[in-house]
């Protein structure tokens, strides 16, 4: 079974060693590393180069033109590791606020279920305790409230970066109807996995945030949010739903 794991990136330049170290030593036989990097100014793309120059055949490095956002980015590299016959798709943050730990239990899960997600807000899941009473509302309001009330998603964490994927259902995604393209993408493929009645099961983990760097939820990312969830409830009204069924 061939296991890519793929990591958009923009000014990681202080974890992209770490976790790239950490997700090699998983006791996978068969992974690769897909980094799509939007031009980082840091140098995180120069310094992916070099982990992948050392491990030829475990890592690529996409390396694209400027910030073009990450749901393009996730596409990008979900298509190359359809293209590199992965079995098995595996979405993070180079942060470390997905554990690596977490993957082997999430792939295993992928016997039984089409979608794994690392979820926060499933009982056992957790966020870092750093986080401000404002975050964690917004963060609560924006999974429980807004995108459930109007798309009428059945995941507790619709907004989750964490998933683990059978590449049965990337196939099944057309990726060029997907308008998400901030953080509300991981809100639209949520969707669009339920909707074509993908068995997913949340798995709690611990969130931790991010050890080094800046958040990348700015506030024209935030305001896209608000108005993307009712443009993907417009564009997916026709698309009935199918009933998952569990392997």
């Amino acid at each position: 079974m061939k296991i890519i794991i793929v990591i958009p990136t923009y000014n990681e330049a202080d974890n992209i060693e770490k976790i790239t170290e950490a997700l090699f030593a998983l006791p996978f036989a068969d992974r690769h590393l897909i980094i799509v990097d939007d031009a980082s100014p840091d140098g995180t793309g120069e310094l992916a180069d070099k982990l992948a120059a050392q491990h030829p055949q475990e890592m690529t490095v996409m390396h694209r033109t400027g910030k073009l956002g990450l749901g393009t980015a996730y596409a990008k590299g979900f298509q190359m590791a359809l293209d590199m016959g992965a079995d098995v798709i595996v979405q993070m943050d180079a942060d470390f606020s997905h554990s690596p730990e977490y993957i082997p239990e999430m792939v295993q899960q992928l016997e039984n279920f089409d979608v794994v997600v690392g979820s926060r807000y499933v009982p056992g899941g957790q966020v870092d305790e750093r986080w401000s009473w404002w975050r964690y509302l917004l963060s609560w309001w924006a999974n429980h409230a807004y995108a459930r009330l109007i798309l009428n998603i059945k995941a507790q964490d619709a907004t989750a970066g964490f998933k683990a994927f059978r590449r049965s259902v990337l196939e099944a995604i057309d990726f060029s109807r997907v308008v998400s393209n901030g953080y509300v993408f991981q809100v639209e493929i949520a969707y669009l996995c339920q909707k074509m009645g993908f068995s997913i099961l949340e798995l709690p983990i611990y969130f931790e945030d991010r050890r080094i760097g800046q958040s990348k939820m700015s506030v024209p990312v935030k305001v896209e949010a608000v108005w993307r969830v009712w443009q993907i409830f417009w564009r997916y009204r026709h698309l009935q739903e199918r009933q998952a069924e569990v392997a």
